[in-house]
């Protein structure tokens, strides 16, 4: 970005600012930005967030196989029907995996569907961050329970704890941290209507305070109908209509929706330029446990193909966000929950692919990183588990320090320090240290850090995990 452009950023902030009144730290944060940053970088970064809906049940995902652990697992998981996978003298269907860093004799492996995730945890570009959840300040389960230390509101709750997760607050809120850290770097961004988007509907983690969500379907921009193509009207009817519905008027209402409309329609056809077509990337696989399309690579592919036109749309930095749904498994577990990560393991392996071809190019500069609204419960309900807390995440891409796990991987042992009830896990790292590591492989400065996670500062100086490069 030239200097004049830059000029031009801080200029068009701190216009916003001196109509905002007093300004908060992370306004004043915004208007003081740096044009050196946005010069400077040359590089292109992207970050991928998978969120899986319902609640992934981690500890049917990465699995403790020695054998103390897998004795109190068997014994948390094999009441009525049982979810555990394996017997107690039974664990050859696992994936075992071997960390850089030793844990007190513990041995690890991962579900039998997790094969590409396995193959990237060995070759290093692939970490787990093990027992992740929303906290405002480290607590022990006697701080917990006796309810001596703050906890996130509303625990335990889908919608709520969703938002926490995404944005520090419960159902309701309007900034994520995805969105905020897209806020601080947009002016990196040439068209910064494609800094944060989205294939898979509305999601506060990729909203700022500046930065609205871009929306686009599995198949490339979303086209206002009537504006191009997609009516059977006669030619030259759809310019007309193109006309009127962006037309000047005195109405300041109506001079809105035509801005915007405007916009949208200008976005949708820059975003198609630059996109490479479908037929540049791999079919979008089946799932063989289900026959259908992959909905995860659906989404994936579309976000290949944004990446792709990076440099047409002068981008740097940009945050996507997709979605898997169907994790909370109550009932049925044993057959669901395979489906679910065999489904996760097919798209993690189709969009690496994606990105390692000549057209995409993009392989060493996007990570993706999966978040849930919260674990389950190491206890099963007879059929399945229930609602918890704390759980295991993967991190993948090159700019990944792959290969180990990092934190204490928890007690499984009843009533252990880890284990707040019924198997709830006790959170390790909170989503603020989860999210501030990833935010400075992104760009974002150590002092800007605390804008955007708003309890990081309880956390001392473990602010950064050391998974990034």
């Amino acid at each position: 970005m030239t200097g004049n452009a830059s000029r031009r950023e801080f200029l068009r902030y701190a216009a916003k600012l001196s109509t905002a009144g007093v300004a908060t730290p992370f306004a004043l944060n915004l208007a003081t930005m740096t044009a050196a940053k946005a010069s400077d970088a040359d590089d292109y970064k992207a970050l991928v967030c998978v969120f899986l809906l319902g609640g992934n049940d981690h500890a049917n995902t990465v699995l403790a196989t020695d054998p103390t652990s897998w004795a109190s697992y068997q014994a948390l998981r094999n009441s009525g029907s049982g979810v555990a996978l394996g017997a107690l003298d039974d664990q050859s269907s696992l994936l075992p995996i071997t960390p850089a860093t030793a844990q007190s004799n513990r041995s690890f492996a991962l579900n039998p569907e997790l094969t590409v995730l396995q193959s990237m945890f060995d070759q290093r570009k692939a970490a787990i961050i093990s027992n992740v959840g929303p906290m405002i300040e480290p607590l022990t389960r006697d701080t917990y329970l006796n309810e001596t230390g703050r906890a996130p509101p509303k625990l335990f709750s889908h919608n709520d704890q969703t938002s926490v997760w995404q944005a520090f607050a419960p159902e309701g809120a309007l900034f994520g941290w995805g969105g905020r850290m897209g806020d601080l770097l947009a002016s990196m961004n040439e068209e910064n209507s494609f800094t944060c988007i989205s294939p898979s509907g509305n999601a506060v983690w990729i909203s700022g305070i500046d930065t609205v969500p871009y929306h686009v379907s599995v198949r490339g921009p979303t086209v206002i109908q009537g504006t191009q193509g997609g009516l059977s009207w006669p030619n030259g009817v759809s310019d007309i209509f193109e006309t009127i519905v962006t037309r000047p008027s005195a109405n300041v209402f109506e001079q809105a929706v035509a801005g915007v409309t405007r916009s949208s329609i200008d976005a949708q056809r820059k975003l198609d330029q630059a996109l490479i077509s479908n037929e540049a990337l791999d079919a979008i696989p089946a799932v063989p446990l289900t026959g259908q399309s992959n909905w995860l690579a659906m989404q994936l592919r579309v976000v290949a193909r944004m990446i792709a036109g990076r440099a047409s749309l002068g981008m740097k930095r940009q945050v996507f966000m997709v979605t898997l749904g169907g994790f909370d498994t109550h009932d049925n577990q044993l057959q669901q929950h395979p489906a679910l990560l065999q489904t996760l393991n097919q798209g993690v392996d189709y969009f690496m692919t994606q990105l390692s071809k000549p057209e995409v190019d993009a392989d060493e500069c996007v990570t993706l990183m999966t978040a849930s609204e919260f674990g389950r419960t190491l206890a099963t309900n007879g059929d399945g588990t229930d609602h918890g807390w704390g759980a295991h995440h993967f991190i993948v891409g090159s700019g990944v320090r792959g290969g180990d796990i990092y934190g204490r991987f928890p007690d499984y042992t009843r009533n252990g320090p880890d284990d707040v009830g019924s198997g709830r896990l006790l959170p390790a790292y909170s989503v603020d240290q989860y999210g501030a590591t990833l935010a400075n492989w992104f760009g974002i400065s150590d002092s800007q850090l605390d804008d955007i996670f708003p309890n990081l500062v309880n956390f001392g100086s473990d602010r950064n995990l050391g998974f990034m490069i």
